[in-house]
């Protein structure tokens, strides 16, 4: 994570956790000529609803303003939102959290002639994963080197 995006992190996170959120991931991109930091925070159980995140987008606003140096040096818009159904999972907690979900896995290379595959998580440590994929009618077990995601996310199982 860059210097000022961690900044930024320390500095918000008190007031996302303070609301009983959860401070998902923070992004600062720019698209066209604008750029925008872009904050995703959640609530557990049940998720966000709209109007916790207008109230935080608010909160997390005056802190970023009363920043000084101001850690992003460009204008930019402020954007808070929910992480969406299929979130990404980035760290231990979120990797705890989906134990027995159903997720999306992309591998940096094949892995059995695959590189995506989706399914429940059924077993996971430090060292590597075990899916349960579906296959036709059929249920395998696929243990996936932790090291060889490329990334990770919920999924909407059909």
């Amino acid at each position: 994570m860059p210097k000022n995006l961690a900044v930024i992190q320390e500095a918000i996170e008190p007031v996302i956790s303070g609301n009983g959120c959860e401070l998902v991931d923070l992004e600062y991109v720019k698209e066209k000529s604008q750029y925008y930091l872009r904050i995703y925070v959640d609530k557990q159980p049940g998720g966000i609803d709209i109007e916790t995140i207008a109230d935080l987008s608010e909160l997390v606003g005056e802190k970023l303003d009363s920043m000084t140096p101001d850690p992003l040096p460009d204008p930019y818009i402020l954007e808070l939102s929910s992480p969406g159904l299929e979130r990404p999972i980035k760290n231990d907690r979120d990797w705890d959290r989906a134990k027995g979900e159903y997720i999306h896995v992309t591998l940096y290379q094949k892995l059995e002639g695959d590189k995506v595959f989706e399914g429940h998580l059924q077993e996971l440590d430090d060292e590597q994963i075990q899916l349960e994929i579906k296959i036709k009618t059929r249920r395998k077990l696929v243990t996936i080197p932790r090291k060889q995601i490329a990334s990770a996310r919920f999924a909407i199982e059909f």
